[in-house]
């Protein structure tokens, strides 16, 4: 079943975020991961937006979200997001 990760970020250091983003799509390809949207003026319909940034990513199923994300690949650039931003990311399931 499709899972959805949900990034809410801010971002205090912009050139190692952006080292980190433009090294960020390849590595989502060998696990089936899709960038559906990534919005830096996301807008709040209810409550309160603390973050600056919206990312949404869909993967085919957990499994490929947790290879993904423990990937040497990926490990290598997080060190980058993790540096440069603070929030939170959130899997959620998909219907269906």
């Amino acid at each position: 079943m499709t899972v959805y990760a949900i990034a809410q970020i801010t971002i205090h250091d912009r050139p190692r975020y952006e080292r980190y983003a433009a090294r960020f799509l390849p590595t989502l390809q060998p696990y089936g991961g899709r960038l559906l949207a990534a919005d830096e003026k996301p807008q709040p319909v209810e409550g309160s937006l603390t973050c600056q940034k919206v990312i949404l990513l869909a993967f085919p199923d957990e499994a490929a979200f947790r290879a993904w994300e423990a990937s040497p690949d990926y490990e290598t650039i997080a060190v980058d997001r993790r540096a440069a931003t603070t929030g939170h990311v959130v899997l959620v399931q998909g219907l269906g």
